[in-house]
């Protein structure tokens, strides 16, 4: 069977028979294809050394240099595609296209970092005082980590080390134990566009190598994705530590409807947005709200019919819209949160339970699942379920919809659907939400801007990639500089010092 080791100073490193170990299923036929090493924190400290003695050179090379690398790694990404995509979805079950997709965003912003020398640029200011320069620098931190979930295997690493490691920081990844092989083979392929070893290892494991990576004292920063709940323990464990934290966690996110909104459009959106990748996004569309009776009967009747369409397949099934589900807990977890909904009184238009794919009968598949007339007091409306599971919560006015948006405990994204640009401006002035889309799904932003949440969807004062990624990354050193002219010395002076 397969072995999944750790990527340490450029090479797969084992810690030999006696290590713990992890299974890792191939989700379209539920059977284990390997397993994988799961770290401790004498593991943890080699990656650490590594990373600790490899960084100070890196650090010191010109950006321009380091942005070169940058560009090598993409190419080389962009070359290895197809293997990357097939490798990602025999781990997670998304369909190839949605992997291949998955990687395209965390390769946008590895793009995005290779202005890297333009990035890191300070400010300067010219006489600020009698002979007196004031200018800034940004510099890289030392050593960052990423902890990462298993529903991005590319994408979320990538969001995290392209920034880290172009500012001139080394980086260690923990990729979810679920998926892992994904981040090794971005490993190996830095070390082949000249990375040098060491800037970006991996290690695996479970809380063991998480609580190591959140005590240690080498590492300055930790990004991490994943629920709430545990981002929260993160975040706290990790700042009492004295790290720079962002941590980022689950999602409620809502499809507002109103009633002038092009509704053959509008469904064929929330089709891709709530049921691809079988739901298991932080910025799925599982909560619709269409506002007014009329337009939610006319949403409903629109909706069936697309669902009944959808097809479930294999992760190599090109006619496929979205695959099985990572694992057989989760898809127990789902089934649960479904009978959860019936029992609380939601009414049950679609049930996905039962559902087998002939010759993959053993696989974690579900068929899409459609509630409606869902209530804010209802559990499975409160929770994330993270599955193909779409609610319909009816709003009387417009302003009952934003209210849904805006009181939710998570506030990752939002979508409003409609043909008033004023509606859509006031809309997005009012809702308590962190990303917004204007018929717009899934508005997750560009590379260039930055990802992040409210709530309990984010922790931290930086959001992911963009500038913000860049200020997360490094720290802001200031110099007041002066440069006597010579001639007789000024009287001392014990009050703080102006420019004036």
């Amino acid at each position: 069977m397969r072995a999944i080791s750790h990527f340490i100073d450029g090479s797969s490193v084992s810690a030999g028979p006696q290590a713990r170990r992890g299974d890792v299923y191939d989700p379209n036929i539920g059977r284990q294809q390997a397993w994988v090493e799961l770290a401790d924190a004498a593991m943890l400290e080699r990656a650490v050394a590594s990373a600790k003695a490899a960084q100070p050179a890196w650090a010191a090379m010109n950006p321009q240099r380091r942005a070169r690398v940058m560009f090598e790694f993409k190419r080389l990404i962009e070359a290895n595609m197809d293997a990357l995509a097939h490798l990602l979805a025999s781990e997670h079950g998304k369909v190839v296209s949605d992997a291949k997709g998955d990687i395209q965003r965390g390769l946008d912003v590895v793009e995005f970092a290779c202005g890297v020398p333009h990035l890191m640029k300070g400010e300067y200011t010219e006489g600020a005082g009698p002979g007196i320069d004031v200018y800034s620098l940004r510099q890289p931190l030392g050593v960052a980590a990423g902890i990462t979930p298993f529903n991005f295997p590319a994408m979320i690493p990538l969001w995290m080390l392209a920034p880290a490691i172009a500012c001139g920081n080394a980086f260690i990844l923990k990729p979810s134990e679920r998926d892992p092989s994904t981040g090794v083979r971005l490993a190996e392929l830095a070390i082949e566009a000249g990375l040098p070893p060491g800037i970006l290892n991996v290690v695996h494991g479970d809380k063991v190598v998480v609580d190591a990576i959140l005590d240690h004292p080498d590492i300055k920063a930790v990004s991490f994705v994943g629920s709430s709940d545990i981002a929260q323990q993160v975040y706290a464990r990790g700042a009492a530590a004295g790290k720079r934290m962002q941590c980022m966690g689950g999602a409620k996110n809502h499809g507002i409807v109103l009633p002038d909104a092009d509704l053959d459009q509008t469904v064929a959106d929330i089709m891709g947005a709530a049921y691809g990748s079988a739901g298991e996004r932080c910025m799925a569309l599982p909560v619709v709200v269409p506002v007014g009776e009329a337009t939610a009967e006319a949403l409903r009747a629109k909706l069936i019919p697309a669902i009944e369409a959808l097809r479930v397949g294999v992760s190599t099934d090109a006619e496929a819209h979205y695959g099985p589900v990572v694992s057989a807990a989760h898809k127990a977890k789902i089934e649960q949160y479904i009978q959860m909904g019936v029992d609380e009184g939601a009414e049950l238009v679609i049930d996905g339970r039962g559902f087998k794919l002939q010759g993959h009968e053993d696989g974690y598949f579900l068929a899409p699942t459609l509630f409606d007339r869902v209530t804010p007091d209802m559990q499975t409306y409160q929770d994330e379920i993270f599955g193909p599971v779409l609610q319909i919560v009816r709003a009387p006015t417009v302003e009952a919809a934003i209210d849904l948006a805006s009181k939710h405990q998570y506030g990752n994204g939002v979508a409003i659907f409609t043909r008033n640009g004023d509606a859509a401006r006031e809309f997005v002035s009012q809702v308590e939400v962190g990303m917004v889309g204007i018929n717009v799904p899934i508005p997750v932003p560009v590379s260039y801007h930055s990802f992040g949440g409210w709530k309990r969807s984010g922790f931290g004062d930086l959001n992911q990639y963009g500038m913000d990624g860049i200020r997360f990354f490094t720290r802001t050193k200031t110099v007041t500089a002066r440069w006597p002219k010579g001639g007789p010395v000024t009287d001392q002076s014990f009050v703080i010092p102006t420019l004036r």
